[in-house]
């Protein structure tokens, strides 16, 4: 039984409220990118050193892989407009708190809060499945989906443009206000129904997954930074690793869990999670290559010699495409099922990167490249949602939702060190005594990386079992379409 009501018991259309669950997502994936046209100028801005102003962009991606997990089993323990009520209340606090303040202790607690917000994310997917009629399900799953990766997108050309026409605190201000008109659309359009299934908090596991998350994660953020080999890079990311060990033994002990590990190792999920791994490292690869491209300086021979505000408006259509093909996505999951449709996309996305290698003399060709690669996140990013609700209870899919969306995460903090190796290990100066810069092979080894990591994604979506074809949801890997699957939350 779900808690689905019926789509007349509404007081909005249905399409305002996924609407506003698209617009909250947006806004959060919206953080990831909001200071990367500051970032080279944040330690004098913040009066710091760079090292410590790096930490503004790690400290949000470091509080949204811990919370994303959290903040969805806190959803299917006290509702899910509760919690997407609070997340957005979050998100106004820590805009406000990085606008007043020029402090680098303040303004990193507001880019943590800013990450913590993002929490909004998986639970707004999940609460598509309570809002929409089943037959429009898979369109609106993937079309909140893909606000993920159009908040990324569109964040740098934005921003850019929001701190050269104001100021950089104007990006905070500009966010503080679009996050007091979510909190109100939130409030007032998306309905509260009845999916609260109380258990106690796991506080001890909150911790766990906060400390084994944080410390794996800064090990592997701030590798290239630190060294590899440097004993606070390998203590971070072992040590890490030791502790989400401990607390993997713990979770499967605990009556209630903050993150059921028996659910997220069962084969579909488990596989989903890993290929989410990988193709969350080939959809970051190209949002850190391309724009690097773009920007350096033509002089090198290879360089397209673009402003950030420049660069960032070459790869917003990127972030469009990912919207636009929503609706493909939904109508392959109708069609052929969620699986099939995930890897299709991870080979999409392969594909943008081999075009990347022969089409990087010029922005359009690049993107062009950028185009196709996003257009494959956008129906992989639809696809790993929906594989994952429905193979999990009603009860527990925000917090599954919220494992797959951290398992993103893990695979775009590797592709960022990664990345950052390659490049940083393949490298020339223009001139004696110039800054070392990389070579034209790092970037297309670059894309090389993203390509390989985007196939084994599509492999690993393979090994995603079939579902059995029954009276239920839409998305089975079908013969035709008039075969459906069996999901757990029909059963239950």
């Amino acid at each position: 039984m779900t808690s689905t009501p019926p789509p007349g018991a509404h007081r909005f259309p249905v399409g305002l409220v996924v609407a506003v669950l698209c617009l909250g997502s947006f806004s959060g994936a919206l953080m990831q990118s909001l200071v990367i046209p500051i970032q080279a100028e944040l330690h004098t801005l913040l009066d710091t050193t760079a090292g410590n102003a790096s930490w503004a962009v790690t400290a949000t991606l470091l509080a949204a892989a811990v919370t994303m997990p959290v903040t969805g089993r806190l959803a299917d323990m006290y509702g899910k407009k509760v919690v997407l009520c609070a997340s957005a209340a979050v998100l106004a606090l820590g805009s406000l708190v990085a606008a007043i303040t020029s402090e680098l202790p303040l303004f990193l607690l507001g880019r943590a809060l800013q990450g913590i917000a993002m929490g909004y994310i998986p639970v707004a997917i999940s609460m598509v499945r309570e809002v929409t009629p089943k037959e429009k399900q898979a369109g609106a799953v993937a079309t909140v989906s893909a606000t993920m990766g159009v908040g990324g997108a569109i964040g740098l050309p934005l921003a850019a443009w929001i701190t050269q026409t104001f100021s950089w605190h104007g990006l905070f201000w500009v966010s503080t206000g679009l996050a007091l008109v979510i909190l109100a659309l939130t409030a007032t359009v998306v309905p509260h129904v009845r999916d609260a299934h109380p258990a106690r908090i796991d506080v001890v596991g909150v911790i766990g997954l906060a400390i084994g998350l944080v410390s794996f994660l800064v090990g592997v953020s701030k590798g290239s930074e630190w060294g590899w080999t440097s004993g606070s890079t390998i203590g971070a990311i072992v040590g890490g690793i030791v502790v989400l060990l401990l607390w993997g033994a713990f979770e499967l002990r605990h009556p209630d869990p903050i993150v059921d590990l028996r659910a997220t190792a069962s084969r579909p999920v488990l596989f989903t999670n890993l290929a989410a791994v990988a193709i969350g490292f080939g959809m970051m690869a190209q949002a850190i290559v391309v724009p690097q491209l773009l920007e350096m300086p033509a002089l090198t021979g290879y360089g397209l010699g673009q402003s950030i505000l420049a660069a960032g408006m070459w790869m917003a259509p990127g972030g469009l495409m990912m919207m636009v093909f929503a609706p493909v996505s939904s109508r392959l999951m109708n069609s052929i099922g969620a699986r099939l449709t995930l890897s299709i996309g991870a080979v999409i996305l392969s594909g943008g990167y081999i075009v990347a290698l022969f089409l990087m003399n010029a922005p359009w060709q690049l993107m062009v490249a950028s185009m196709i690669a996003s257009a494959g996140v956008g129906i992989g990013y639809a696809a790993m949602p929906t594989l994952v609700m429905d193979n999990t209870e009603p009860a527990k899919a925000s917090s599954a939702v919220g494992v797959n969306g951290l398992m993103r995460s893990v695979g775009t903090t590797i592709a960022g060190a990664v990345m950052a190796a390659i490049l940083t290990s393949n490298t020339m100066m223009l001139a004696p005594g110039t800054p070392e810069i990389p070579t034209h092979d790092a970037f297309r080894i670059c894309f090389l990386v993203g390509a390989g990591a985007a196939l084994v994604g599509a492999l690993i979506a393979l090994l995603v079992p079939r579902q059995r074809a029954t009276s239920g949801s839409a998305t089975a890997d079908n013969e035709g379409p008039a075969l459906e699957v069996e999901t757990v939350g029909a059963q239950a």
